[in-house]
This record gives structure tokens, C-alpha cells and sequence, in this order.
């Protein structure tokens, strides 16, 4: 079954995530409380509970998608969504220590609609609270595992957390390397693939899986995650802001996005003009930035992304083995082909 054949019922993947966040939350407070003030009022804030004065709110924090993967993994694996709590919070705070990073080296501004953490903390803040939440996720593992279990899970986790330092290293020195479209697939593997594959390796764990059961599941999670980190390029140049809570402005850092390394190996003549814009050092203004944007389309660099996503996502679901369990690593693969944020 192609993920494109198979539709969830409708709100079904809202359910897998509402039911992570549930599972998720209580232990992600605990492991939020142990941290001294003031980074404890600062994770609270960049988790979207409080606002930066400690105030309680209810603002959004995050997809959920990562915990939803640990936690169908195990259900897969015919374990309990419980029994990934552990993992499920350990990968959403490396994820969340790699957003903190990655919005000081962006100079984002905004997450989920509001200031980011070094905007209102400033960069060494924000830096200190991302290693933090690395040291959190760690903790968390060796509290709720056996020990041989927690000493496998930590291990994984943090040669996770290394290929996301060399897929983000790549990431940030993509322009000089100029490597095409094979090194943007090494690039997303490591920054975006390896912690997907480690969430889903890391619930088949949580339930008892054998070490050939996780490799499956790592297998279909980092399919997923370059899957992801394709969709999340092309929202990058066309996603509406109101859905992503940021700007799409990877156009205006001239940013070689997947769409943008497929149009500038395009030949084509829009892929031409498009290298001229990339070339030049100056701030672009609206205008440029719209018609480097019709210029991607043109050269093939958004069907090709597109493409790309797809091919991810059908690799990943077929490795996955035909058991009843699955259903909701199927549904999550719908959702990342269909996502709008």
C-alpha cells in the first residue's frame, strides 16, 4: 500500500497526536521542572506555557510529530503508547534544543506566532537553554528505562544528536559546498531523518523490540524525516505564514532549499536566471523574491521536491511489516505528504 492510496479517516492523525501529547506532557514537565530559574521560565515559554513572565497561556508548542512516532512505533511493536513516554520526551527536547540552535544561526525572529527565545532572552540565552534540553533528554532516558535498555537508548540518542550536528553543519555551509541534490539527501538525513528514524527506533525499543524490528523502524522514520525536511523546503518558499506561524523566507536569505538545488541543476533557462539571483550579495526586495520564486517553479525545482518527498514516503512505508499495529505510522506518513506547516 502506497501512502498515497491509503487515507486515515478523517481527524485520525489528529487523535495520534492529541494521544503523544497526552502521554508526552506529564513527563516533559517533570524533566522542565528540574531545570533552575530562569531557564525554567524560558522553556516554559518556548513550549508555549507561559508567556515571558511565567504567566500561564496556551499557546502552541509544536507538531508532535516525533512523540506520535515513538509512541506508534510501540503500539506497533504491540507494545503501550506509555511505555514510549520516555522516549517520546527525550526525542521532542533534542528536537527542541535543535530549534532553539537553529533559530539563533537563522536569525528566525518567530516561532508559533510570537518572538523567538533569543529575541526576548538574547542569543547566549537561547544557546545555554538549547544545551539544557540536550542534558534533559539524556536524564530523562536514565530515569524511566532498565538500565541495559536506557544505556542502548542513549547511546542511539546521541549519535543521533552528532549526525544532526554534520546534516546542520551542511545545511549552514550548503552555498559554498554546492553539492546538487545528493548532498542536499545526505544533508536532510542528518538534520531532519536521523532523529525521526531515532523516535520510531527508540518506541520499538520502549516495547521490547528486537535489534532487527528497530533497524525497520529507524529505516522507515529517517525515509520520513528527508520526506519531511522536502515538504517542509517547499513551504519554506510557498507556505502560508498563517499556518506555519513563521515566515516562509528561505527566498529571502537566498537559502538553497531542495527546490532551489533542483531548478539551479535544472539547465534550463529559468534555472539560469535563478543562479544569478543566488549570486547576489544585496538583500532582495519583495519583487525579486516573488519572481525567484516563479523562476524555481519554472526550472521544475517544485515538482521536483515534490517528487522527491514522494519517493521518501513510499520507501518508507513499504519497509514497514504488514501487521494490524501500523496503522498509525501509516497515518503520520499521510500526514508529513500532506502537511500545510
Amino acid at each position: 500500500m502506497t501512502v498515497t492510496a491509503f487515507v486515515p479517516p478523517v481527524h485520525r492523525s489528529a487523535e495520534i497526536l492529541a494521544q503523544a501529547r497526552t502521554v508526552l506532557d506529564p513527563v516533559l514537565r517533570d524533566a522542565v521542572r528540574t531545570l533552575p530559574e530562569p531557564m525554567q521560565r524560558m522553556a516554559g515559554y518556548h513550549f508555549g506555557w507561559c508567556d515571558e513572565h511565567g504567566a500561564a497561556t496556551h499557546g502552541e508548542s509544536g507538531k508532535m510529530l516525533r512523540p506520535a512516532l515513538a509512541t506508534s512505533a510501540a503500539i506497533a511493536c504491540d507494545g503501550l503508547p506509555a511505555e514510549a513516554a520516555g522516549a517520546a520526551a527525550a526525542v521532542e527536547l533534542i528536537h527542541n534544543f535543535t530549534l532553539l540552535h537553529d533559530d539563533v544561526m537563522d536569525l528566525d525572529a518567530v516561532r508559533h506566532g510570537r518572538p523567538t527565545v533569543w529575541k526576548v532572552w538574547g542569543v547566549p540565552d537561547a544557546v545555554l537553554l538549547g544545551d539544557a534540553l540536550h542534558a534533559l533528554a539524556v536524564n530523562v532516558l536514565a530515569a524511566v528505562l532498565p538500565p541495559a535498555a536506557a544505556i542502548a537508548a542513549i547511546d542511539r540518542l546521541e549519535a543521533t544528536v552528532t549526525e544532526m550536528c554534520r546534516g546542520q553543519y551542511e545545511d549552514c555551509h550548503a552555498d559554498a559546498a554546492q553539492a546538487g541534490a545528493a548532498g542536499w539527501e545526505r544533508m536532510a538525513m542528518g538534520k531532519t531523518g536521523a532523529l525521526l528514524g531515532c523516535a520510531c527506533a527508540l518506541g520499538a525499543l520502549s516495547a521490547g523490540a528486537n535489534a532487527e524490528t528497530v533497524t525497520i523502524f529507524e529505516y522507515f522514520g529517517r525515509n520520513l524525516g528527508v520526506a519531511f525536511q522536502a515538504v517542509d523546503d517547499l513551504l519554506g518558499i510557498w507556505g502560508d505564514p498563517t499556518h506555519s506561524g513563521k515566515p516562509a523566507g528561505d527566498l529571502a536569505r537566498r537559502k538553497r532549499s531542495l527546490p532551489v538545488v533542483l531548478a539551479l541543476e535544472s539547465g534550463t533557462e529559468a534555472g539560469r536566471a535563478l543562479a544569478a539571483f543566488c549570486a547576489a550579495t544585496t538583500p532582495p526586495s519583495a519583487d525579486e523574491i516573488d519572481r525567484a520564486a516563479t523562476l524555481v517553479a519554472q526550472a521544475g525545482g517544485r515538482r521536483g521536491a515534490e517528487r522527491l518527498a514522494q519517493q521518501r514516503i513510499r520507501a518508507a512505508v513499504a519497509a514497514l511489516p504488514h501487521r494490524p499495529g501500523c496503522g498509525d505510522l501509516l497515518t503520520l506518513a499521510y500526514l508529513v505528504a500532506h502537511r500545510n506547516r
